[in-house]
């Protein structure tokens, strides 16, 4: 994936709308090609910056020290969704993960896999939300928009990356935008897509 779209709406999204305009995950790190639909949305409303994701026929393993709604260290240990974005000025990037419960964890690093001064540490006003079953879980998270633009320059030149931890313990891996060869690593800033803004009519 060249681009990575965000939707850009006044309403809040819904679970329905992951549905509907979601971008689906083909393969996995391997390219081997996925047998359940995997999907994942960005969204910016009014004041929040939204990221939903979801996946059918498993029920998805959340780290066991986890709540709904509260931030978790080493929530890739176990199944996640994941965004990474790297800040306009190429200083730092971002990395957030979602839980299938809902739990999250956020960190900052200057380079790869080395963290920013004072991280990791929580985005402040994070929201989430989770629907879990036996063969489908759904997750979504948001926070201010303005921290994100203040923090990162979100923009134009944004660039953004959706990926996944699946099948815990016998992890696969899954990233919407081409990385590079080798061993699954989601810390490569500089391949990181470039997003394209779409509007709702």
């Amino acid at each position: 994936m060249e681009t990575i779209p965000i939707i850009f709406a006044q309403q809040k999204p819904t679970f329905d709308d992951l549905r509907l305009h979601g971008t689906t995950v083909l393969t996995d790190w391997g390219g081997t090609e996925m047998q359940k639909s995997v999907k994942f949305l960005f969204w910016v409303d009014g004041s929040r910056f939204h990221f939903l994701a979801s996946t059918n026929g498993r029920s998805g393993m959340s780290h066991p020290e986890s709540k709904p709604g509260f931030y978790q260290p080493e929530l890739w240990k176990y199944d996640v969704a994941e965004f990474f974005l790297k800040s306009t000025d190429g200083t730092r990037y971002l990395e957030f993960n979602l839980a299938p419960n809902g739990a999250w964890w956020s960190s900052a690093f200057n380079a790869p896999r080395e963290a920013s001064p004072g991280e990791p540490k929580p985005i402040p006003a994070v929201l989430t939300s989770a629907q879990q079953t036996e063969n489908e879980w759904q997750v979504m998270a948001s926070f201010p928009l303005d921290w994100l633009r203040e923090n990162y320059g979100f923009g134009d030149k944004t660039t953004l990356n959706a990926t996944f931890i699946l099948n815990s313990p016998d992890q696969i891996f899954l990233t919407a935008g081409n990385l590079g060869p080798g061993e699954p690593d989601f810390h490569r800033p500089d391949h990181f897509p470039a997003i394209k803004q779409i509007s709702l009519a």
